[in-house]
């Protein structure tokens, strides 16, 4: 009896020892992802983020006039850039920029009259820029298109943050990236219905309420890049789906799949981006409810 005595109060104090532990673990999790966050909309307030953009348009074959003025080919926003500011000519996949007479127009950086920017054999396009603007090509396929922003754009001026669901510590899963002797390829459709054959290094494989789920991964970086939908899709989240990163798992194959850091696509913010859609092998059947919810923008 009188070691049962002995033994509850240390019983006890191992447990709040515990608990206090479990609540530490949970409180810098916690801020290791506010701290993530906090990044996140760095990134998409960012001169490059998704927030600024300000019209997408398909280039014709040969010259592409563009200005504020209703007639050219590419109208930019008005009392941005002048009237008539100059042509962009398409040949292939190679694209030329002639800035107007007196138009000062920058080309990476540096003042260009005439200027490439964009070369078939460069992955990298120039960035053409006057005033609050800043413009380059996107190739989408055979399709080439300006990409445009405004560095003053109203939706970056009144954006008030991205809604989240709280963060839980359950929907931190561990994973296990499950490969095939063979490179795979998966088929992405974008919003604009072009289907491209992707390789994926394999599938992720994790729990849920004890039961197993896969998810197809790509690469990007140093990082698997996972398209995913949901029972929230279309709700509470994105109708399109949404992302998550995880790190490339190392020998054992496992990794973190962290459902608090899944983010909007860029479509969710603007309708002039060209997002990937979850294949239908990556639409989970459950409701994922972590990560960002809905960006609802006029």
């Amino acid at each position: 009896m009188c070691a049962h005595i002995i033994r509850w109060p240390l019983y006890l104090l191992a447990l709040t020892l515990h608990l206090s532990v479990s609540a530490q673990q949970t409180s810098e999790y916690e801020r290791q992802t506010e701290q993530w966050h906090a990044g996140r909309i760095r990134e998409l307030k960012a001169d490059n983020g998704w927030l600024n953009l300000a019209g997408l348009i398909w280039l014709d074959d040969g010259p592409n006039s563009f200005g504020s003025g209703s007639l050219n080919k590419l109208v930019f926003p008005s009392g941005k850039i002048p009237l008539k500011a100059g042509v962009l000519k398409r040949k292939g996949d190679a694209v030329t920029m002639t800035a107007a007479k007196k138009v000062k127009i920058l080309v990476d950086g540096n003042p260009a009259r005439n200027a490439v920017v964009l070369h078939p054999d460069s992955s990298v396009a120039a960035m053409m820029a006057y005033g609050d603007l800043r413009w380059n090509i996107i190739k989408r396929q055979d399709k080439l298109g300006v990409r445009l922003r405004d560095l003053q754009h109203p939706n970056l001026i009144d954006f008030k943050g991205v809604e989240r669901f709280p963060v839980d510590t359950s929907w931190r899963k561990e994973a296990v990236l499950i490969t095939d002797m063979y490179t795979r390829n998966i088929a992405i459709t974008n919003m604009l219905g072009q289907t491209n054959m992707l390789s994926s290094p394999g599938k992720l494989r994790f729990r849920i309420d004890g039961r197993y789920h896969t998810l197809d991964a790509l690469e990007e970086g140093d990082e698997l890049f996972i398209i995913f939908g949901d029972e929230t899709s279309g709700l509470e989240t994105y109708s399109s789906g949404r992302f998550i990163y995880a790190k490339k798992p190392g020998a054992d194959g496992r990794t973190i799949l962290d459902f608090n850091r899944a983010i909007n696509p860029p479509c969710a913010f603007t309708t002039f981006a060209t997002c990937p859609i979850p294949p239908k092998q990556n639409i989970l059947p459950m409701a994922v409810r972590a990560g960002e919810k809905n960006h609802h923008y006029d």
